[in-house]
């Protein structure tokens, strides 16, 4: 029986993607069609995966082509051609006869798309947002892992649903509410009814006319609250609430336009921030930190019969809102009141909210600051060390939220912040040299580390987010050359942390020139040693790798000039440095290598040191460049290597060289210019490399490079062709050789998503375009 009903949803779903149209004109074949329709819609009913997802397909495939040709009827082109017609001269003249036509073919299918709304409410998938499930012996429990069948399978349900409510936004609410009063008499209650229902209504957001979505909200979560007030039973109550917050999450326009509804939600969630069922705090501290990101002014402006602005009602009652709330939640709850404070535009206040804000955590410092100050072991105590990480991450939480907004608050901590960096480094490091390879791995030695990164990632986050201001790197970068660059020179390998680099290159790529005499001391400091560690192999200190990589990219993008006083020596580390890079199979280091390397090329080509760095380092690079390329492990960085080799190729016959790229010494023939020696070098060392392709080809392919060289579209092709010419590709998946086309046809569908209201979730789209 199961086979048979496989079967049966293969053959209608295939004879229908293909047939539809026939069975369409001819009225004796219109019954059975229909017929056949509802058969399928049963069929999507049976509880099984596979016949789903065929199921589902066809769906999605017919109800897209149905609202395309509703979509364009203004544009009867692309009508006639959805409507399997050939365009004509007297095309206009259709205009009111495809109208009809189309009309009528909604009409045919109206009966089949109500019962496919229903089938999916009644079917939709979970969505990523929601935290909280169903386990196999029937418990409520937070979900531990993401099932990404399921989201593949919500996102076309999701679309699905969306084409659907344009077709008919009426029956679509109609069938919401009325499954929804089921839910609230008790005739349908189930965990599973309300969960796909508020999936579903969650997943329409901004598909409907902003009147017409005001008055379905309004009764929706109405009778939701309400719902959770009449319901009994601790599992019960967390399916409500994980449903109530997920809806109020998804309509943000909503929200912005209905000041007591959102003050009523943002209540409602912090009630269930006492609630303990797993997850449900979770998801309270979520939806909160994702409404007050999309509402954030709502909260800072005296509301009609209010006598203070929302976010100072919030802070009075901070301790007790927050008590039964996890550190990693409280982090969150905090990024979101930091989000609700840069929305207030009077400076005196904004200080005021902040100074509030943070009076649990300074108060907690500032005790810490002074017993240590007593006697200095009170902070080598585990407990200690996890409240002074579990401050900074509070600290890091706000900075990423409100930005310059945070000086007065860093300024405050920041050198004893230093001092305790310092303090813990040395502790790390007398741990590890008496201990040995092994005591970096001990939960304390771990411990200590948290709070050093923890450190660096605030100094980086709050760096980051502040606006330009030439003081703030005044204030900030000096005190922290020795404690933090000083300390990872010192430092032993096990010990240095990565996010040193990373905190140095934000910073370089925040202050730019002015950090250019910096520069030399930065090196001292980091360079060498951390090429050391990098450069024995591919696999070691992974994390180091990438950012030493950035900060380079940092200061050849920045402080350039700071690179052209480097020793020839140093220079030649950083360009083996750079090969080296980009050589790895680590698809980031390897693009972070060649994004380098095409800095460092043009900017000696703009320099007095043109000649002198393309004589050293020309002929390596274009033969790396060549032995990546040809490579098939290193097809991700196609689209650089094409544009590192038209560099090279537009240079050489640019004149911009002067000095012959060759050596005298060991090149006895004069070539008649660098164009031709490398030319001539190119086939050379291609023919070596490729011996199974004739010396015709290599000529060919090498004069093509030199032809195309100012149209990069043709370089590439040309680039393309030889590299299946040559055998090494042609037998593999060349998608990474098309990765450009790729991302240029994907942003034209997103366009094309942004075209229809409600496609594109109202929370993935910026905030810009909401603002109203």
């Amino acid at each position: 029986m199961q086979a048979f009903i496989q079967n049966l949803a293969l053959f209608f779903t295939s004879f229908y993607k293909f047939h539809i149209r026939v069975l369409e004109t001819l009225q004796e074949n219109i019954s059975a069609l229909l017929m056949g329709l509802e058969y399928l819609i049963n069929i999507s009913y049976v509880d099984d995966t596979e016949v789903f997802k065929v199921c589902l397909d066809y769906w999605n495939s017919l109800v897209l082509e149905l609202f395309d040709a509703h979509h364009n009827i203004d544009n009867p082109a692309v009508t006639a051609s959805l409507m399997g017609l050939q365009p004509m001269p007297m095309l206009p003249v259709m205009v009111d006869g495809l109208g009809t036509q189309l009309m009528q073919r909604r009409q045919l299918y109206a009966g089949t798309m109500s019962k496919l709304r229903m089938l999916m409410i009644c079917r939709m998938a979970k969505p990523e947002e929601v935290l909280i499930v169903e386990d196999e012996n029937g418990n409520i429990v937070r979900e531990t892992m993401k099932d990404n069948d399921v989201l593949v399978q919500y996102k076309i349900m999701r679309e699905t649903l969306i084409y659907l409510a344009h077709l008919d936004h009426e029956d679509t609410e109609k069938q919401m509410l009325k499954k929804l009063s089921k839910q609230l008499s008790g005739e349908d209650w189930t965990w599973n009814n309300l969960n796909t229902l508020c999936w579903a209504i969650g997943s329409i957001s901004g598909s409907m006319m902003e009147e017409q979505e005001n008055r379905f909200l309004v009764m929706v979560i109405r009778d939701l609250l309400n719902l959770c007030e009449i319901t009994k039973g601790k599992d019960n109550k967390a399916v409500i609430a994980s449903n109530i917050m997920y809806v109020v999450g998804q309509y943000p326009r909503f929200l912005r336009a209905h000041w007591k509804f959102l003050k009523t939600v943002v209540n409602k969630l912090f009630e269930f921030m006492h609630e303990t069922h797993p997850g449900v705090q979770d998801m309270a501290c979520d939806t909160f930190l994702k409404i007050v990101q999309k509402c954030k002014r709502k909260f800072v402006i005296v509301q009609v019969g209010e006598s203070e602005p929302f976010v100072s009602e919030l802070l009075s009652g901070l301790a007790t809102t927050v008590a039964d709330l996890e550190p990693h939640q409280i982090h969150m709850f905090y990024e979101a009141v930091g989000h609700m404070i840069h929305a207030e535009s009077d400076p005196q206040k904004r200080d005021e909210y902040l100074q509030r804000l943070m009076e649990l955590p300074n108060q907690k410092w500032v005790e810490i600051i002074g017993q240590a100050r007593q006697s200095v072991d009170f902070l080598k105590d585990q407990e200690v060390i996890r409240t002074v990480l579990n401050i900074l991450q509070t600290n890091t939480s706000v900075a990423s939220s409100l930005g310059t907004y945070f000086l007065s608050q860093i300024s405050l901590i920041f050198l004893d912040m230093l001092n305790v960096y310092r303090m813990y480094s040395e502790l790390i490091s007398s741990s590890i040299a008496e201990g040995g390879p092994y005591a970096s791995k001990t939960s304390y030695v771990k411990l200590l580390r948290s709070v050093k990164r923890e450190t660096l990632k605030l100094i980086e986050t709050f760096l980051d987010k502040a606006e330009d201001q030439p003081q703030i790197g005044k204030q900030f970068v000096p005190p922290m050359m020795d404690p933090v660059l000083g300390d990872y020179a010192r430092n032993l390998p096990d010990a240095r942390e990565s996010e040193v680099l990373s905190l140095f290159a934000t910073i370089i790529n925040k202050y730019k020139a002015a950090m250019i005499d910096d520069v030399p001391r930065i090196f001292e400091a980091v360079f060498q040693c951390t090429l050391e560690m990098i450069t024995k192999n591919f696999e070691d200190y992974p994390e180091h790798r990438l950012k030493f990589f950035s900060l380079l990219r940092a200061i050849a993008t920045h402080c350039f000039p700071a690179l052209i006083r480097l020793s020839s020596q140093q220079l030649k580390l950083v360009m083996d440095s750079i090969i080296w890079a980009f050589r790895h199979t680590e698809r980031n280091i390897a693009e972070t290598g060649l994004n380098l390397l095409l800095e460092m090329l043009k900017n000696f080509q703009a320099s007095e040191f043109c000649n002198q760095f393309y004589q050293t380092y020309y002929l390596t690079i274009e033969q790396e460049i060549f032995a990546v390329l040809t490579d098939t492990f290193h097809k991700p960085g196609f689209k650089l290597h094409v544009l590192v080799l038209q560099h090279l190729f537009c240079l050489v016959e640019s004149g911009l060289l002067t000095e012959p790229l060759w050596d005298s010494a060991t090149v006895p023939y004069s070539c008649p210019n660098n164009g031709m020696f490398v030319r001539e070098y190119t086939i050379k060392l291609l023919s070596t490399s490729f011996p199974n392709m004739t010396a015709v080809e290599v000529t060919q392919f090498v004069n093509g490079l030199f032809e195309s060289r100012n149209d990069l579209s043709t370089f590439k092709n040309h680039i393309r062709d030889f590299l299946v010419q040559s055998k090494e590709f042609s037998a593999q998946d060349n998608k990474d050789l098309y990765a450009e086309e790729a991302a240029a046809q994907r942003e034209r569908e997103r366009q094309r998503m942004l075209s229809i209201p409600g496609l594109i979730a109202p929370n993935e789209i910026q905030d810009e375009m909401l603002d109203s």
